[in-house]
């Protein structure tokens, strides 16, 4: 009796497993917003990330974009426990940018100094200026001899050339940084660079016409199947997540506030258009049927910069609510038993077909931002 127990068992769990791998809407967590169930998930979320081995450098852009996401879930925690974490893989790159010995070309790579972001954030929690001391020397040499090249993305003996922001996913990486080390320091120098960098690349890469950006010069004449334009979902979604960070760290009066306000807005209004009936977006923003899965870290990423916008008044809470909720029930769905977020698109540079199964360090960063945008709402009556 045991045994046919035992079998029958095995059977059903099989049987529960195999229906759960093939429903991309399965989910234990609630995708409601009140502050219970967004925490919630976002514990299982996170915790899921901190148990799980990072298999990148510490300082790689990858975990970057986690650290930004984890550093914001850890404001609402209600423990250090993320703090700790995060503090402890600071000390371990000593508060430092990604250095690659030997690589003369990564002197000024964007993605190199992602992880500057989460050392800001840190310092402003525990004041100890050796968090931010080194990326802010950094900076200094590069304002003192900065790169002169062109923005063409080309292979040159065997890397791609990456002296300036050519690619918009830098978009996300450097300017963030930059407006975070100004504000900090109260140093208008990284704020002047920053707006000269950001510009160049807006002027090269940003199509005026679909009010989307092109992932980098490569993409200039592509087409997809259906004849579209390539935008890649989540090279946009870098783009449109750095907007709110870089918006919200700049002095009052700045000179170029509305410049990044006009460009957030525009975006923001093609995003909800593009936006599918499940609430995500696709790998490809203007042909999603020919990647028909969901990708979660551009939703994500949209679903954060949506919500932020409702919530400091920049976009229109009516009009854009409704995709900010339909969004989140997307990205909850994706959500495995176990807190891991799958249907992350793997590193790459433009629309790739993606599955449940995959996932992401910066897929998990972008979950946390958006969810924790969200819990801030309803915790202030927003939503």
């Amino acid at each position: 009796m045991k045994k046919s127990n035992s079998i029958l068992t095995i059977i059903l769990l099989f049987s529960f497993l195999t229906v759960y791998s093939q429903d991309p809407l399965t989910s234990p967590f609630k995708p409601d917003l009140n502050k219970t169930d967004v925490k919630t998930v976002l514990k299982a979320v996170a915790d899921w990330q901190v148990k799980t081995p990072l298999t990148h450098h510490l300082a790689d852009w990858t975990n970057s974009a986690l650290y930004s996401g984890m550093v914001d879930w850890a404001a609402i925690a209600g423990d250090d426990t993320y703090y700790n974490w995060l503090r402890d893989i600071g000390e371990k790159l000593s508060w430092n940018y990604y250095i690659h010995k030997n690589d003369s070309s990564r002197k000024y790579h964007a993605d190199d100094y992602c992880v500057g972001q989460f050392y800001i954030e840190l310092y402003r929690k525990y004041h100890d200026i050796n968090m931010i001391k080194p990326m802010r020397a950094y900076f200094d040499q590069i304002i003192k001899d900065p790169a002169k090249g062109d923005l063409k993305f080309v292979n040159t003996k065997g890397y791609w050339r990456t002296e300036r922001w050519s690619w918009c996913d830098a978009l996300y990486m450097a300017p963030t940084v930059w407006a975070k080390m100004a504000n900090v320091t109260q140093k208008k120098k990284y704020l002047k660079f920053m707006f000269q960098e950001y510009k160049a690349t807006t002027d090269y890469l940003y199509d005026k016409d679909e009010d989307l950006y092109f992932r980098d010069s490569g993409y200039f004449t592509r087409k997809e199947a259906n004849g579209a334009k390539v935008f890649w979902g989540r090279g946009n979604g870098w783009v449109f997540a750095g907007l709110p960070i870089i918006i919200r760290e700049l002095p009052a009066k700045y000179e170029n506030k509305e410049y990044f306000v006009t460009i957030y807005k525009e975006m923001a209004v093609k995003l909800l258009s593009l936006q599918q009936p499940d609430g995500s977006w696709h790998a490809s923003l203007l042909d999603p049927a020919s990647y028909p899965n969901p990708e979660m870290s551009a939703t994500a990423f949209f679903v954060f910069g949506l919500a932020w916008g409702i919530d400091n008044g920049y976009l229109e809470k009516e009009k854009y609510l409704p995709a900010v909720v339909n969004g989140w029930k997307a990205m909850v769905s994706a959500v495995w038993p176990d807190g891991k977020v799958g249907f992350i698109q793997p590193i790459g540079a433009d629309p790739k077909a993606v599955t449940r199964e995959m996932t992401e360090v910066y897929g998990v960063g972008g979950f946390l931002m958006a969810g924790t945008q969200i819990y801030k709402m309803i915790e202030k009556g927003v939503l």
